[in-house]
């Protein structure tokens, strides 16, 4: 017994020998690799060392080339090759997938696995590839809230800047200096009802001429006093009606952007100073901005409005039927019927799977509906089930209870509840469970 327990080290440094050259001895069954063992390291031709704890991780195989990367065999399970680089030999997993891209228009079967990446980001694979835009186009919607970003540029696109009521004008003659009116630091208001007041004319309409339209104006009405009136007008303030809009939404003038936020009304209509009432349902987000633009070009010149989506109106479906929570789920992130129902608490054991019904109105509102059978996807019997739909906003989803639920509750409400639970028929009760 003493003699046994004396060796027994003995034999344990011996077999951990044996494990360790295990991967040396694989290496040169290959016949591609010329390796010896030196200080417990695996030494190959190119000179690369490689710890016994690193060999051994991945499979054995052989590499038919060395460097800073090179392949090695295939993995006889999937077929993916590992790779050895400076770091040592890679571990990647043998993973089969399905893609419904490769089934050639039809739904594709867990028989058509193949080798496919599952773990492509490493550690970081929580964030996700890059995916494509849910929409092609965003449609604004009742409940959907906006921002209208308001900037005053003095820009006028084309033609001649018109006068309008709040600018200021002075207006000189070189004939009569009584004809004066107005100067640089103080103009000629132009009142609200567009007119100005002047020496020997009274009242006399500015509004929507032009500044030479206006000393056009002047000079022939003043004729009618002086061979040559020689009448000057000169702009001191412009464009007042702009910086009135833009003083609504909280800016004090010049270049830097002001803001209001705005909730599309359930008309489909907002509200916008200056303008008044604005449709914007159905509307890009780029057409909404050349709609309202326009609408302020009619009556102000400089003003340009960028719309912003700042918050979506809340989506919502509504799951009934076998779930666990039934009611209504609202939907932040594209989602598909089977999400959806997860969301609901997930399905119940008596929910019929097979005939899960999906209710949904169209864009004229006429109602359309249809049928999925999902329990295969849920039993893991379909990889890439066609019947796995995205869910719209306003979707009704029904899970209903599985037919020999059904016949059970038929069965509770005729015969144990009904007629035949008060006098039994024959002397014999009958009972769900019985049936089930």
């Amino acid at each position: 017994m003493q003699n046994r327990n004396i060796n027994a080290p003995n034999r344990i440094r011996k077999l951990r020998s044996i494990i360790t050259m295990l991967p040396v001895v694989f290496a040169c069954l290959t016949g591609n690799v010329s390796a010896q063992w030196q200080s417990g390291e695996l030494l190959t031709s190119a000179g690369q060392t490689h710890s016994a704890a690193t060999v051994t991780s991945g499979r054995p195989v052989a590499a038919s080339q060395f460097g800073s990367q090179a392949a090695c065999g295939p993995c006889g399970s999937c077929g993916t090759h590992m790779v050895l680089t400076a770091e040592g030999y890679g571990c990647p997993k043998c993973m089969l997938g399905v893609d419904c891209n490769t089934a050639c228009g039809s739904e594709a079967r867990w028989q058509d696995m193949k080798p496919m990446d599952f773990d492509k980001y490493g550690p970081g694979g929580y964030t996700g590839p890059a995916r494509l835009r849910h929409l092609a186009r965003y449609h604004v919607r009742p409940g959907d809230q906006l921002q209208m970003v308001y900037l005053v540029t003095r820009r006028q696109d084309a033609g001649q800047y018109r006068l309008m009521p709040g600018d200021q004008v002075s207006i000189e003659s070189i004939a009569d200096e009584d004809l004066d009116r107005g100067s640089l630091e103080s103009g000629l208001l132009i009142q609200p009802d567009g007119t100005i007041t002047v020496r020997l004319l009274g009242q006399v309409q500015a509004a929507g001429l032009t500044v030479t339209g206006l000393r056009d104006l002047l000079e022939r009405e003043y004729k009618a006093f002086y061979d040559d009136p020689a009448i000057d007008v000169t702009p001191v303030r412009t464009n007042t009606l702009a910086e009135d809009i833009r003083a609504a939404v909280g800016g004090l003038g010049g270049f830097t952007a002001q803001a209001i936020t705005t909730t599309v009304m359930p008309d489909g209509h907002v509200r916008l100073p200056g303008i008044g009432q604005v449709s914007v349902q159905g509307f890009t987000l780029e057409q909404l901005k050349r709609e309202v633009n326009l609408r302020y070009a009619e009556v102000v010149v400089g003003l340009e409005v960028e719309p912003i989506l700042t918050q979506q109106a809340p989506h919502f479906v509504y799951v009934l039927g076998r779930v666990g929570t039934p009611g209504r789920q609202e939907v932040t992130t594209p989602t598909t019927v089977l999400g959806a129902i997860a969301a609901a608490g997930g399905h119940l054991p008596e929910g019929n799977l097979r005939q899960v019904v999906v209710f949904r109105r169209a864009e004229d509102w006429r109602m359309i509906s249809t049928m999925l059978d999902l329990n295969g996807a849920v039993r893991g019997k379909r990889p890439t089930p066609a019947d796995e739909i995205w869910v719209r906003d306003g979707d009704v989803i029904i899970v209903p209870d599985r037919p020999i639920t059904v016949f059970g509750d038929f069965v509770r409400q005729v015969f144990t509840e009904g007629i035949y639970g008060i006098v039994p028929f024959g002397g014999i009760s009958f009972t769900s469970e019985t049936i089930n």
